[in-house]
């Protein structure tokens, strides 16, 4: 089978596909990614037949004070761009696999007859009982019900992609779509990359889409400096000291030097070790590196990381949240954009962390009241301990791969019939 697979985004988004590209073609499939260009040298170090989009600003996108609403307007940007790149491609593969994000992915898939397997890491589905993972309102509300919050967030949707979507659709002659918010998961096979007991599905989905879920994509294998992941590993054995992990991954903030130096305060207080996940931001690197400090300025592999520590304090990335999840970790969760509130909420409604913290609403002295229980509270870490073992129990990627080769088979066989 001839599978193209395209998404866009950081660390968290690429690497699972990553995964997923590398699994599908030691099944033997023949496989085309269409990658983000700042993630050339990963994907080229694979041996993936690989394609650069065009349009790839994600830093520029990020940098300064994210938002939801900026998010998406970069992401209706790229609208045209995907039209002009896919076509080609897909009208030589035969299935395709896109993220949700890839707004055109569904008319692409349509004009050209192929089948389309659209992935999330998310219930980014419509539905009665789960809220939209990309508002910050995430927990039940008595008077703002969850379908009435899907209708406005289709609504601005729709506002920012439905201009570029039927204008594409227009040259292809193709009639245009009044919601995208409906057309895009009703013209595709849904398939969720999360865990079924991280995060949550709604009955409502049943009745109007076809949709099934087989846990997160882990990418354990990527390349990383061995000798530099050693020397963190000694950092963290050196003593019997507790260790604190800090990351915002690729999302930034104006707060984020503020709030990693109040952490080095307070593990420096109460005798922790703290490492920080520099990231795309180089978080931390302003401070000076005591003994109680390690400071990861290289990307490791999360599975080479989290055992060490005993506790993560993280942005919320959907990456992260499962990969301190199957550790059993205890975690703590600093949303700033998109399903980070999402996955927040899901910690604390899972009983494996305290509720999230907000940086621009926060006091040196209540996150020490906060670092001080994910720290301690010994519930937290038993129920971690016991959803990681779920969370194992799952094979993400086995499923993946099972879910489009039956899903591209049964299609192409219904194709050659027509």
């Amino acid at each position: 089978m001839n599978i193209l697979l395209v998404n866009r985004g950081s660390q968290g988004d690429i690497y699972p596909y990553l995964a997923l590209a590398q699994a599908l073609q030691n099944r033997g499939h023949q496989v085309t990614y269409s990658a983000p260009r700042i993630f050339e040298k990963e994907v080229r170090e694979t041996g993936i037949p690989y394609t650069l989009q065009a349009f790839d600003n994600i830093p520029g996108m990020l940098e300064g004070e994210p938002d939801t609403k900026n998010l998406l307007q970069w992401t209706a940007r790229v609208i045209d761009s995907q039209f002009e790149e896919l076509i080609p491609l897909l009208e030589r593969h035969d299935i395709l696999v896109a993220g949700n994000t890839e707004f055109a992915a569904p008319s692409i898939a349509e004009y050209c007859g192929k089948p389309l397997v659209r992935t999330s890491f998310g219930p980014f589905l419509p539905g009665n009982t789960v809220p939209p993972p990309v508002f910050p309102l995430v927990k039940p509300h008595p008077l703002i019900r969850p379908a009435l919050l899907w209708f406005l967030l289709n609504r601005g949707l729709n506002l920012l992609v439905l201009k570029p979507l039927n204008r594409g659709r227009k040259t292809l002659g193709m009639p245009p779509i009044k919601d995208q918010g409906r057309h895009a998961p009703e013209n595709a096979d849904n398939f969720l990359l999360y865990s079924r007991y991280l995060g949550n599905t709604d009955p409502s989905w049943n009745q109007k889409y076809q949709w099934n879920i087989g846990g997160y994509c882990f990418n354990d294998s990527f390349p990383y400096d061995k000798q530099f992941q050693e020397e963190l590993a000694a950092f963290c054995k050196k003593d019997r000291r507790p260790t604190l992990f800090f990351t915002l991954g690729s999302c930034n903030s104006v707060q984020r030097d503020q709030f990693a130096r109040w952490l080095f305060n307070i593990c420096r207080r109460h005798n922790y070790k703290l490492v920080v996940g520099c990231g795309w931001w180089k978080v931390g690197t302003h401070l000076h590196n005591e003994e109680n400090l390690f400071l990861m300025h290289k990307a490791v592999p999360h599975v080479q990381v989290f055992p060490l520590v005993d506790a993560v304090i993280h942005h919320g990335g959907a990456g992260t949240t499962h990969s301190a999840a199957r550790a059993g970790k205890p975690q703590m969760l600093v949303p700033l954009l998109l399903d980070q509130f999402y996955w927040g909420q899901r910690v604390k409604d899972l009983g494996i962390g305290p509720g999230s913290v907000k940086m621009r609403r926060l006091s040196e002295a209540k996150l020490e009241e906060k670092t001080l229980d994910l720290m301690n509270n010994g519930r937290y870490k038993i129920q971690a301990h016991a959803l990681a073992e779920q969370i194992r129990s799952e094979r993400g990627l086995e499923a993946a791969c099972c879910h489009i080769e039956k899903y591209g088979a049964k299609n192409m066989g219904l194709a050659a019939n027509q």
